[in-house]
């Protein structure tokens, strides 16, 4: 994968962590900066660890799915982008009872729970040819980048502009997923 790729997926992959923490931010009284700093370090670690843990998972499938490699990076990062549009476009959840602040383990939940797509990626980046430990790096900064500016833009912003993110980011890795499947397609029709 070339720098832009790796960029735009990295992105992509923070925009539900951004989503989820424009939510965090809304519901704390006065998001303060070191909040934003804690919450985007939580989930910019989480965000970059689990990319690693789907690379050895699928780099385990590796020697078996070979031939179908493209194809299974297609439909993975396909279907994760369908599921964050979907995401984008149904209704918020309401929170009854608003924290005054967040703990680390409702943080680290939800850090977990917006990662599972990364986990996915990496998965799905096994079978192509990139360099997990960068696109993992630039996912976690990424996520950090993007978490803390949630939670800073939370309180003002509130749900609607992190649900429109993640619409952009299923987006983002649709095309990405179309692109893999046509370098490979298109390399094997040259050989």
């Amino acid at each position: 994968m070339n720098f832009a790729a790796t960029a735009s997926l990295a992105l992509a992959m923070s925009t539900d962590a951004f989503a989820a923490a424009v939510g965090k931010g809304a519901a704390l009284q006065r998001p303060h900066l070191r909040e934003a700093l804690r919450t985007g370090a939580i989930f910019g670690v989480i965000e970059g660890l689990t990319p690693l843990f789907g690379w050895l998972l699928g780099n385990a499938a590796a020697p078996y799915v070979q031939a179908w490699d493209h194809w299974i990076a297609f439909v993975l990062l396909g279907a994760l982008g369908l599921r964050m549009i979907h995401a984008g476009w149904s209704e918020p959840e309401l929170e009854e009872d608003k924290p005054s602040s967040h703990s680390f383990l409702r943080l680290a939940v939800t850090g977990m729970a917006t990662s599972i797509d990364a986990l996915i990626v990496g998965a799905g980046l096994a079978f192509i040819d990139a360099n997990i430990w960068v696109t993992a790096a630039a996912i976690g900064f990424a996520t950090f980048v993007m978490v803390t500016l949630g939670v800073m833009l939370g309180r003002g912003l509130g749900a609607l502009v992190g649900k429109r993110a993640e619409i952009v980011g299923g987006i983002v890795l649709i095309v990405i997923g179309s692109l893999i499947l046509y370098e490979h397609l298109h390399a094997a029709a040259g050989a």
